[in-house]
């Protein structure tokens, strides 16, 4: 059990977002079609954290077009560049599934408002953009090297 723990710690990201549940976020996502690489912005609000550890995932759910989609993302995935906070939420359920049913004004979420949420949500989206952009310029390293090998290696 032990080393299932341990494989878990070293999958972990060293830095990720501190949101609730009932925010409204913005997960930029890398998609991979082929060769070519796009990062694909998904907007809406948070609908439910699960698991802990490596395993933890959140859905977000937004609609689109008029109908209801959601989306399940593991929150230490390499594919995740990053997690911005667009609104903190006010809310007092753990899951907010009754969102599905409801219409309209009924779909509102209260926003915590302030000067001390306005300082946490730039302090966490600064901290997010920071730690994008150590990941990436640690992607373009080993890609070099990489490069360099193959080079070398001719």
């Amino acid at each position: 059990m032990d080393l299932i723990k341990a494989i878990e710690e070293g999958q972990k990201r060293s830095y990720t977002t501190q949101f609730r549940v009932g925010d409204t976020v913005k997960v930029y996502f890398k998609i991979i079609e082929g060769k070519t690489e796009r990062i694909q912005v998904y907007e809406g609000v948070v609908l439910c954290i699960r698991n802990s550890g490596a395993r933890k995932t959140f859905t977000v759910r937004k609609e689109s077009y008029g109908v209801g989609v959601e989306r399940v993302f593991p929150i230490n995935s390499p594919r995740i560049v990053k997690v911005e906070i667009v609104r903190v939420g006010k809310v007092r359920r753990a899951k907010l599934y009754y969102l599905r049913d409801k219409i309209g004004k009924g779909k509102k979420i209260k926003e915590r408002l302030g000067g001390e949420v306005a300082s946490f949500i730039s302090e966490q989206n600064r901290n997010a953009e920071n730690a994008a952009h150590a990941q990436e310029e640690a992607l373009k390293a080993e890609h070099n090297a990489e490069h360099a090998a193959a080079e070398a290696k001719k």
